[in-house]
């Protein structure tokens, strides 16, 4: 690998279907390389260094932290190896970037927040969604009040695979929406219920639907599932003013705008006269420029490095996402019983 002197040195651990993309993304953003992975199945390291030559590969992560110099490390390994893992790159002094959920508890993720804090380390989490341009710009729209007072959002997030056996797919799926819908909102929610079903493995959900209460009385509500004929990745967030629906695979654009609403009748003298109208406008498509997320948050990442602080997806915002998941999950194990979300 080309190193340049002021370069950001990494590292990547886990090398199955997103290490790849984050060795692709740090060796294009200017400003960074990779010099080195690790992952336990040397088929897997051998097809990267065969693309990128001068890639040093290893079958452990903990050799890599000895034996080269480098300035962080991404963490694309399973969820159930994230915590081990983030805390061995912690103690050696370099930042982490680690792919989501953070850890299995947030008890984990809370110990991991303040090893990074003690080390002066950026501790980021791959909440890549965050980064994309749509759900950006849909945040704009309600921190301008352009849809009104938000009612209620709503994201389906299905297709038919691919299936884990590592977590079920709330952890692999809704954390994306759960990470959305507080970014989106700035809160996390008060309570949570949920339900789901084992199908193909047992005590592993394939299938799940999630309600969440906000603060403000405003309604969430997910779908997720991995044994869904079509793909779809939609949040609809409904307010007082507007309607507006992000749609990753929508064409010509993933924003839109809905100028529809439910009017009251400024004033009535009794209830026969009472009635909600209905209003129909317009279907707007705003241009939204695109960019590669993965490569917008790897950008962030190395400019967190370089400033000395995270402004977005840092372990705190982790630690949240992750108070939720362990509602949702106790909530499935109680058949769908309301959870409050620990503070």
């Amino acid at each position: 690998m080309q190193q340049r002197p002021t370069d950001i040195r990494l590292g990547v651990v886990g090398c199955g279907h997103w290490g790849p993309n984050h060795v692709r993304v740090f060796s294009q953003l200017p400003g960074s390389s990779v010099l080195a992975i690790a992952d336990p199945e040397p088929r897997r390291t051998k097809a990267i260094c065969g693309q990128y030559p001068g890639m040093r590969a290893f079958t452990d992560h903990r050799a890599m932290l000895a034996e080269c110099e480098l300035d962080a490390v991404v963490v694309a390994a399973p969820t159930t190896l994230h915590f081990g893992m983030v805390k061995d790159v912690l103690e050696s002094g370099r930042h982490v970037l680690c792919e989501k959920p953070l850890c299995l508890t947030a008890k984990e993720s809370v110990e991991l927040v303040a090893l990074a804090a003690a080390k002066d380390c950026r501790l980021m989490v791959g909440h890549v969604f965050l980064f994309n341009a749509g759900i950006v710009r849909l945040k704009e729209y309600i921190q301008d009040g352009m849809p009104g007072r938000v009612h209620y959002l709503r994201a389906t997030r299905t297709n038919l695979g691919p299936v884990r056996g590592d977590v079920n797919c709330v952890y692999d799926l809704a954390t994306h929406d759960i990470s959305i819908f507080n970014f989106l909102l700035d809160a996390l929610p008060e309570s949570v219920s949920a339900v789901g079903g084992c199908f193909l493995q047992p005590s592993i959900e394939d299938v799940a639907f999630i309600s969440l209460r906000y603060p403000r009385n405003r309604l969430a509500h997910i779908q997720v599932s991995w044994l869904d004929p079509k793909k779809l990745r939609e949040i609809v967030v409904v307010g007082d003013r507007r309607m507006v629906v992000w749609d990753d695979l929508a064409s010509p654009g993933p924003i839109h705008i809905y100028d529809k609403g439910v009017d009251r009748p400024p004033d009535y003298q009794d209830f026969g006269q009472f009635q909600l109208v209905m209003r129909e406008g317009d279907l707007m498509v705003p241009k939204i420029r695109l960019e590669e997320p993965l490569k917008a948050q790897g950008r962030h990442f190395l400019d967190s490095i370089r400033r000395g602080r995270l402004e977005l997806s840092d372990g705190d915002f982790a630690v949240g996402v992750q108070r939720v998941l362990e509602a949702v999950t106790q909530s499935l194990r109680l058949g769908g019983t309301s959870v409050p979300v620990s503070a």
